[in-house]
């Protein structure tokens, strides 16, 4: 593709690609030390196959550099709100894994939970499109076990020596701190364009999975393959997945973009409030699990953190839930100081040799370590195990622990050698017995060289609407990218996925589209696409739109039956105060007109009343956002004449007429679908 000019003729980036140089440029990488580095790209492995090498200085001085450069808010995962809560497995797993709070169905083990957004300051909006951190601290009497993980179940790189340059692409440009909380920029694109790896993680990125619900609506992955290895030293590959029982649902990217400047609390509040009502979130605990024999048996790396295992392929065996059931006291205390660290385990589970796990396993407590002041982070109460811990470490800042006597060495004679270690057989963690054997090299093994095929399996698993959504969401990206250069660079790095992906955004951005070419992956993924998930009613919230005079023996049939779904039912009107009916029901308003938004809500109950031109005015703007979101809408009485316009009233997931029992189980299905796709919106 040829580079296009703007509308007077000269380069649309000429002008400003001083911004973009520095006094780096045209010189040789060297570390901090002055030291020419040959190879940027992976860190030091026992072979290309085989773990990171702890005498790997170059990826250390990169990490540590990064892992400080931001304090005191988290480089990553700012953004984040926790709750307390319990899990319980359903049957034990003793036949994988010897991890005792998966064994023993009667116990019930203590977590924290933390979600977050990924790219975004501490003060930002929480419906940014982004990744959202899943992260799990589970308190067992073996010790903490932090499953950290995402709702997206792959990841932007392959190697963690990768992580400082993308998460610096990502973040707001230097020279301006511009944009905020965003990835419509041009150093993210032309980081993508650049390192194809990212494809798969770009398509979740870019579709509804990036924008969710709510956090009780949304998936969690653990990303990377672990181990469970049992009693006998049997090892398996494992992922981990978090499966919400309300099912995964998103907004879409008009009402994300809203509901940060109405409510940019939005999902904080949410989980706070099902919490403080009894409406706890539940997740079932999921596994994939391949024998360790079965390594090389797929089409794919089964240690390539850009890459999924297909749920049809490697079935998700459901064994355990998780309940929320405690807000924090605390968010500074709690949310803010606590540390999770994949590094955190228990017997019985363990790493593979997944480049980016690798490093992460040193990259968490190096962070924590300029985040929370010193070594001694593990005493502060949120982080603390509940059961017993002693060693010989000793001081340092923050150090809570009063150590007695002049020991602090192992081997003594002094204390007859205490703390002593355990033995494997009696519960010590042993790390897997697993033959290394390479050159040192920094390499990447050839299997992780496809970086389009799960890409493609991703779009071939979408619904129309979700695909829509997703071309709309590389426009909007796209659009916002400034240079040319970049533009062109994705849209012929995304042909690889499909061309009617790249020849949908091409046409919208201005850039010159490819050739059509059939996918060379004709395989799909059904589990892949929200449109297969679980349709639940339970905690959806309903505003509606009433005024004085309104219809009381119709709405309270409606009413009752839509609560006891458990259904939320939240009342707007023009004013505050108490509205009353024909018949002297009376009802308090719990929103305005002007503090609340159909963003805000999940449907829309249209009861009207006796009320002027400035009251139906109003409740139109608010049903109309509700219905070009493809909301349901439901009108009775005075309300129906709102639906009149537009095609509104036989539009799907629109019900009106008069209360009946059919009427108000046509609107529970309709709020249960979630959305109505189908309908056309002007």
């Amino acid at each position: 593709m040829s580079h296009q000019s703007n509308v007077n003729g000269s380069n649309s980036k000429k002008d400003q690609l001083e911004q973009f140089t520095s006094d780096d440029r045209g010189k040789k990488m060297t570390t901090n030390q002055g030291l020419q580095v040959e190879e940027d790209e992976f860190s030091l492995k026992a072979g290309d196959r085989g773990p990171t090498l702890m005498e790997d200085f170059h990826f250390r001085e990169k990490m540590t550099h990064f892992d400080h450069e931001r304090i005191p808010e988290r480089a990553v995962h700012a953004r984040g709100f926790a709750a307390h809560g319990e899990f319980q497995v359903y049957e034990s797993m003793k036949e994988f894994t010897k991890a005792d709070f998966l064994n023993d169905s009667s116990k019930t083990t203590p977590v924290f939970v933390r979600f977050s957004t990924v790219a975004g300051s501490k003060g930002s909006g929480e419906l940014a499109r982004d990744a959202r951190g899943f992260a799990t601290k589970f308190y067992t009497d073996q010790g903490n076990y932090d499953l950290v993980g995402n709702n997206i179940p792959v990841f932007f790189i392959q190697d963690a020596i990768k992580f400082p340059d993308l998460v610096h692409a990502l973040k707001p440009e230097p020279h301006n701190e511009m944009p905020q909380a965003a990835s419509a920029h041009d150093t993210f694109w032309d980081f993508i364009a650049n390192n194809q790896e990212s494809a798969h993680m770009v398509m979740w990125a870019m579709s509804d999975r990036a924008i969710p619900r709510s956090f009780r609506m949304m998936e969690g992955f653990g990303v990377h393959t672990f181990r469970f290895v049992n009693e006998e030293g049997k090892s398996h590959f494992v992922k981990f997945h978090w499966k919400p029982v309300l099912g995964t649902h998103s907004v879409v990217w008009d009402e994300a973009q809203k509901i940060n400047g109405k409510d940019p609390d939005f999902h904080r509040g949410d989980l706070w409030n099902a919490i403080e009502n009894g409406d706890y979130p539940e997740y079932e605990l999921g596994v994939q699990i391949i024998p360790e024999e079965d390594e090389f048996k797929f089409d794919f790396d089964v240690l390539d953190p850009t890459k999924l295992w297909p749920e049809e392929d490697i079935p998700v065996k459901i064994v355990g839930k998780m309940t929320l059931n405690r807000n924090v006291d605390n968010v500074f205390a709690e949310t803010e100081q606590v540390a999770f660290h994949p590094g955190h385990v228990v017997p019985g589970i363990d790493f593979s040799n997944d480049p980016l796990l690798q490093g992460r396993l040193f990259s968490y407590t190096d962070t924590q370590l300029i985040r929370l002041g010193g070594p001694n982070f593990h005493e502060l109460p949120i982080n603390r195990p509940v059961c017993p811990f002693h060693n010989n470490q000793r001081d340092g800042y923050g150090r809570q622990t009063i150590n007695r006597g002049p020991v602090s060495y192992h081997n003594n004679s002094l204390a007859q050698n205490t703390p002593e270690t355990t033995p494997e057989h009696q519960g010590g963690f042993k790390h897997y017995e697993e033959k290394v054997e390479g050159y040192k090299v920094r390499a990447r093994s050839e299997s992780f060289k496809d970086h389009f095929s799960q890409a493609t399996l991703f779009w071939n698993s979408m619904s129309d609407a979700e695909k829509e959504h997703i071309i709309n969401a590389f426009s909007f990206e796209l659009g916002k990218v400034e240079s040319r250069s970049i533009q062109e660079q994705v849209v012929d790095m995304f042909a690889n996925v499909s061309t009617d992906l790249a020849q949908g955004f091409a046409e919208a951005i201005g850039v010159e589209p490819p050739a059509h070419k059939e996918n060379r992956v004709t395989k799909a993924s059904p589990a892949l696409s929200q449109e297969n998930t679980v349709q639940s009613v339970t905690t959806r919230k309903v505003a509606v739109i009433m005024g004085d005079g309104f219809q009381d023996t119709e709405i309270l049939t409606v009413f009752d039956q839509l609560k006891q779904k458990g259904i939320k039912l939240e009342i707007v009107s023009s004013k505050l105060g108490k509205l009353t009916g024909k018949d002297g029901a009376e009802y308090q308003v719990d929103h305005t007109f002007l503090t609340a938004d159909s963003v805000l809500f999940d449907a829309v109950y249209v009861v009207g009343g006796n009320e002027d031109k400035s009251f139906y005015k109003k409740a139109a703007l608010f049903i109309h956002e509700a219905f070009a979101h493809y909301k349901p809408i439901a009108a009775t009485a005075e309300g129906e004449k709102l639906l009149e316009v537009d095609e509104m009233k036989d539009s799907p997931g629109v019900v009106r007429g008069t209360v009946s029992k059919n009427f108000t189980e046509e609107f529970i299905e309709a709020i249960a679908s979630h959305r109505h796709w189908n309908r056309k919106v002007m």
